[in-house]
């Protein structure tokens, strides 16, 4: 057998987000803030799904499911970004690079598909809504929540093996704030076109996949919508799902650059802007615009703030 020359990886280092260290300082509270509110309004908004009665129905349901992928990754990738802000320690175990990765894709792929299961949700609830509850109905919400996170795992554990059983060679400096597949990919000693072309089936097969399934959810719903005679029913039904299609194309659009393109057009200062839009931003956001034009979750969410400082 023909040998290689590769290095033994016990740790890698990570670039970051900057290598200012005065911009660091800068960062560091910006960033805790976002990742503080993130947790806080998640989590408020999983709480009053939970405990609002009139809420328990497969949107929320779902919703409270999205809250809590956006927590999980968050902070998945933010705490370590902090802590390069605040002590510059840039190293990363083989371990932890390993799992953050595995979280990370796990978790990102299981929201993509939510966002799909979600737009079927409102297809159903707008064109067949007689039928809603019989549909939708709690044996089968579960089941698709639960199926979500099976094929986000999956997903997950194909790349993650492919990807660190590379041999890695140089300086092992990962040119991102976390481990993921496009900078590691670049470390390998070897040819990395096999992980590439399975990274874009995969991308199409779950983020293209479930874009298209969103796609022809709401072009459905937009058809039964034109259809409608009330302008007060048109209204509703446009409002149940103008704040998911919002998300849907905010969270698509950065996907769709960051991983459906080819590997010889990554700019990796560019690609960690649009990382920190959807792995950062975006979380912070969920809870925002699903709550703002949401008069139940709003009204539900004061009941819940009340309550909670009367205990106090």
């Amino acid at each position: 057998m023909k040998e290689r020359n590769f290095t033994i990886v016990v740790e890698f280092s990570l670039s970051g987000l900057t290598d200012h260290p005065n911009l660091k300082l800068i960062l560091f509270p910006i960033f805790l803030a976002i990742y503080l509110f993130t947790l806080l309004g998640n989590s408020l908004l999983i709480t009053t799904i939970k405990v609002d009665v009139r809420l328990h129905t497969p949107m929320y349901f779902f919703l409270s499911n999205l809250s809590f992928l956006d927590i999980c990754y968050t902070s998945v990738t933010v705490p370590k970004m902090l802590e390069t802000f605040l002590f510059d320690k840039t190293t990363i175990s083989f371990s932890n690079c390993v799992t953050q990765m595995f979280c990370y894709l796990a978790l990102v792929a299981t929201e993509v598909l939510l966002l799909a299961v979600m737009a079927y949700d409102r297809y159903v609830a707008i064109c067949f809504p007689l039928s809603y509850q019989l549909i939708m109905s709690r044996k089968v919400c579960i089941h698709l929540a639960a199926g979500m996170w099976v094929i986000g795992f999956l997903d997950s554990i194909l790349h993650t093996t492919l990807t660190f059983q590379l041999p890695f060679c140089g300086s092992l400096k990962i040119d991102h704030y976390f481990c993921d597949i496009p900078p590691l990919l670049k470390l390998s000693c070897v040819d990395t076109s096999l992980n590439q072309l399975i990274v874009m089936l995969a991308g199409c097969a779950i983020s293209l996949g479930s874009f298209l399934l969103t796609l022809i959810s709401y072009m459905l719903i937009m058809a039964t919508i034109v259809r409608m005679r009330s302008t007060e029913g048109k209204r509703k039904a446009f409002s149940t799902c103008a704040s998911h299609l919002f998300v849907v194309t905010l969270l698509f659009g950065a996907l769709f650059f960051m991983y459906l393109r080819p590997s010889t057009s990554y700019t990796m200062e560019r690609d960690r802007v649009v990382s920190v839009f959807y792995t950062i931003i975006i979380p912070m956001l969920n809870p925002v615009i699903y709550s703002f034009r949401n008069k139940d979750v709003k009204g539900a969410m004061r009941k819940v703030l009340q309550t909670s400082r009367g205990l106090t």
